[in-house]
């Protein structure tokens, strides 16, 4: 081979060469974000309803034909105020009997406290007088006989005459004792007029149910009833939503109830009006689980007067804040490279487990009531990635709190697996993870997409 061509080809395998050492060294362009402080933010987002404190159901406890409805779904009642009448012709009829009746037993009582006294004091008179003249009639036929003038069959009947005026004042003694206060015949009477002034009563209350008024200062939220309609009992004529403050209720997940507390401060917003949000706050929390849904009933007070779009029972998306750093050093979720706790405890490596939570977890420690847990991110240092095994604090969808391990100005690799020591270049231009989303900057969209369950973030 002429000698030059031995030193083309020697030449090309050299510039090959180091064109191979060059690739197999060059460093792999990583995106990555350089650590600051910012405000980190954790929230719970569900859908709720707008609900009046109280809502009751108008119904009927009469069987009968409706006269007239004197409220239309809208309207605002006062206490007191007529809803529904029902024709009362009978029952004005019933009242009518039942007072006559009371009427006829109060003037039976009556008579027996002052005519029927006076007969019976006259009766007792009378019989006193019959008894004192059949005693002397005795008394002398007795003498009379003693003396042989008549015989003893005429004393016989002096007896016997004496013995019946004897009874006749006994009865009409009795007589008069019951026409007392405290008597029999004046007792029966009153319990007569007892019982038809009941009855007037009862007559009188059923009247009144007729007529279906307001039990309170309301706005009347739906009518199922017209003139004419023959109703029931235990049928819903009418929905009505007490006055009162309006409230928020929402159910939340039973996993999520944890993050909640009385007070909390929310951000809601409706679909049809998203450019209008409001704040509400976290005013109670039920004791119970809903076993069927797994979650929790959650009601909310408004912070402040109520926006004049809202409607009983209308669809809104609230957001509660559960957790916030002002200014804490926070990783995107994506940098982090699995949790080493969890991880030795799942190998069943005991004593790795031990010894992380030894150390670096330090006996569960607490920043802000979230416990923290370890993790394992990659840096980009002099040109290499290097591990680090750093102590996470709270916690959202998008970013998790550093609270050891790493420091502000660290640049912190987000791209895929990277073997730590590899040759790296950060760019963190293409990093496009956001800390801390702005909510104004969010799109009408975005606001009324409500969630229709409930997401931890």
């Amino acid at each position: 081979m002429p000698r030059r061509s031995i030193l083309v080809t020697v030449a090309l395998a050299v510039l090959l060469a180091a064109a191979l050492g060059w690739w197999a060294t060059r460093a792999a362009s990583v995106p990555a974000i350089t650590l600051r402080a910012a405000p980190l933010v954790r929230s719970v987002q569900f859908s709720g309803r707008v609900a009046t404190l109280s809502r009751v159901e108008i119904g009927s406890t009469l069987t009968g034909r409706v006269l007239m409805v004197a409220v239309a779904a809208g309207d605002s009642v006062k206490q007191g105020d007529l809803l529904v009448r029902l024709e009362g012709d009978e029952l004005h009829a019933t009242l009518a009997q039942a007072q006559a009746s009371e009427r006829q037993a109060a003037a039976r009582l009556g008579g027996l406290r002052s005519t029927g006294r006076t007969s019976a004091q006259a009766t007792v008179a009378q019989a006193d007088s019959v008894l004192v003249a059949a005693q002397a009639d005795l008394q002398r036929t007795r003498d009379l006989v003693a003396k042989g003038f008549v015989s003893t069959a005429r004393l016989d009947e002096a007896r016997r005459t004496a013995e019946v005026a004897q009874a006749q004042q006994n009865s009409a003694r009795a007589l008069r004792a019951a026409n007392a206060d405290a008597g029999t015949e004046v007792a029966q009477a009153q319990a007569q007029l007892a019982l038809a002034a009941a009855a007037t009563e009862a007559a009188r209350a059923r009247l009144a149910q007729a007529v279906l008024s307001a039990p309170a200062d309301a706005r009347v939220l739906s009518r199922t009833v017209e003139p004419g309609q023959i109703v029931q009992p235990g049928r819903a004529l009418l929905s009505l939503a007490l006055a009162g403050p309006l409230q928020l209720v929402a159910p939340v997940d039973e996993r999520y109830v944890e993050q909640l507390q009385v007070g909390q401060l929310a951000s809601v917003v409706a679909d049809a009006f998203a450019d209008r949000r409001f704040i509400a706050r976290v005013l109670s929390i039920a004791p119970l689980v809903d076993a069927q849904r797994g979650a929790i009933e959650v009601r909310f007070s408004l912070a402040q007067q109520p926006p004049d779009f809202l409607r009983e029972d209308m669809t809104l998306s609230i957001e509660v804040e559960t957790a916030r750093r002002d200014a804490a050093l926070a990783v995107p979720v994506a940098a982090l490279r699995g949790d080493l706790t969890a991880a030795a405890a799942l190998r069943g490596d005991l004593v790795a487990a031990a010894a992380l939570r030894g150390g670096l977890v330090a006996a569960a420690a607490l920043r802000g009531g979230v416990p923290a847990s370890t993790a394992l991110v990659l840096i980009e240092r002099a040109g290499r990635a290097e591990a680090r095994t750093v102590r996470l604090g709270l916690r959202t969808l998008d970013a998790a709190e550093v609270l050891e391990g790493l420091t502000a100005g660290d640049t912190v690799l987000l791209g895929p697996a990277i073997k730590p020591g590899s040759r790296v270049r950060a760019d963190t231009q293409a990093a496009a993870v956001l800390l801390d989303k702005p909510k104004a900057n969010a799109t009408r969209e975005d606001a009324g997409a409500a969630l229709s369950n409930a997401m931890g973030r």
